[in-house]
């Protein structure tokens, strides 16, 4: 997966699926009223998906492959009533490695789709990877 000259090459695994088209119309999180959406993953990573079950909660890597990489400082949530913020704190899309990270949960599965809860992603959004949510004491 990785090339000899490019240790950092990531690789898209699927793409989201979702009514959402406009990232000015797009809820800000997941839990502010975003649609169910399906996750479609690509038939190398079938074996991977194997433990998922309808009712998890995971955590899903996005590539926001629509944000400006340029940035560095934001007015939190666009509100230009608040100061400048460095992009670090804050869950800004915009940032140089423009990484989606979204506690999201399986609905239902068919196959190499998952349909899930919570994710405000855009459609055509690249999925980077899916990670469990761990308990306290670092179990799933």
């Amino acid at each position: 997966m990785t090339d000899d000259h490019d240790p950092y090459t990531v690789r898209p695994i699927g793409w989201v699926e979702s009514v959402l088209v406009d990232r000015s119309t797009a809820p800000r999180q997941g839990d502010e009223g975003a649609p169910d959406a399906w996750l479609v993953f690509e038939e190398d990573v079938r074996a991977g998906l194997g433990d998922l079950a309808p009712g998890s909660e995971v955590i899903l890597l996005t590539w926001l492959d629509r944000a400006d990489r340029d940035v560095l400082v934001v007015h939190p949530r666009g509100d230009r009533g608040r100061p400048e913020t460095g992009v670090f704190s804050t869950r800004s899309p915009d940032r140089p490695n423009p990484i989606g990270l979204h506690r999201i949960e399986i609905v239902s599965i068919d196959g190499l789709r998952l349909l899930v809860r919570n994710l405000e992603a855009l459609d055509g959004t690249p999925i980077l990877d899916v990670k469990p949510v761990l308990t306290s004491r670092g179990e799933r």
